[in-house]
């Protein structure tokens, strides 16, 4: 059997959760596992920008009508909200197979004493809290199973701090430890926890990042050629896809003119 006919078959009739999935890396994480599924799957999409998931969502129906999508307006660092909405999912959707916990974001790069306290806890309630909240509402339903799979996006950040990152690297840095703790306390379950981390990606991140500047989002990747964010979704993809007992539990990815959060060659 090739590749591609094993990635859909293993993923035929999952659902699948995605936060974040209104653009970057989450979006693209939707498209990939469509495609690798040839449409036969369930996609929750999730963000807070319910007008870019319904574009999100369309597409996707119209390039395979037999797809099915729920899409739900939802911040993670809302912490109230998490739990409703999992509990509140539609029969057909609530089932969940597999978790990408994807949505994130850095806001600024101001040195350590000049860090605005609402970006700090920007940081944590999305990238965090928000993060291990949305894993204890799913959690259960994997348990009852015995089965199911959660993709954390870390970020080269978590491994190797760099200066302006100092709430960034530390919200990165507490996704891997989370990470490898529910590895541990998982260990004699079905249930995989992949993560993922990737280097210089070009998406909306950077804008973000800069609030708004697009120039200075620009600059970052200003002479090399960064990942994009299909790059990081067929990695996402790839380890959700391989034989059950194959857990890949983290990936380092790069663009090749990168070997560490500063080790940058532009030429």
């Amino acid at each position: 059997m090739s590749y591609g006919a094993k990635a859909a078959e293993r993923l035929a009739n999952k659902i699948i959760l995605i936060t974040g999935a209104s653009s970057g890396i989450g979006e693209a994480t939707a498209r990939e596992f469509a495609a690798a599924a040839n449409g036969n799957l369930r996609l929750i999409l999730t963000a807070r920008r319910q007008e870019r998931l319904a574009a999100v969502s369309a597409s996707l129906i119209k390039s395979y009508p037999a797809i099915k999508i729920h899409s739900v307006q939802l911040d993670v660092s809302k912490a109230e909200t998490i739990q409703p909405f999992v509990d509140n999912l539609p029969s057909e959707f609530s089932d969940i197979d597999v978790l990408v916990n994807n949505a994130g974001k850095a806001l600024g790069k101001d040195n350590i004493g000049n860090i605005l306290e609402s970006d700090i806890a920007d940081m944590f309630q999305t990238n965090v809290l928000g993060l291990i909240n949305v894993t204890q509402a799913v959690l259960p339903i994997f348990k009852k199973k015995n089965y199911g799979d959660i993709i954390n996006l870390g970020s080269i950040a978590g491994r190797d701090p760099y200066p302006g990152g100092g709430i960034y690297c530390a919200t990165k840095a507490s996704v891997k430890s989370f990470s490898h703790v529910l590895r541990k306390e998982l260990i004699n379950t079905k249930i995989r926890v992949l993560e993922v981390d990737p280097g210089a990606v070009e998406t909306e991140f950077s804008e973000v990042r800069f609030k708004g500047d697009k120039d200075l989002a620009k600059a970052t990747y200003t002479g090399m050629e960064p990942l994009i964010a299909e790059d990081i979704a067929e990695i996402i993809v790839f380890g959700v896809t391989r034989r059950q007992n194959t857990v890949i539990a983290e990936t380092l990815v790069f663009p090749s003119a990168q070997a560490s959060a500063t080790h940058v060659y532009k030429g």
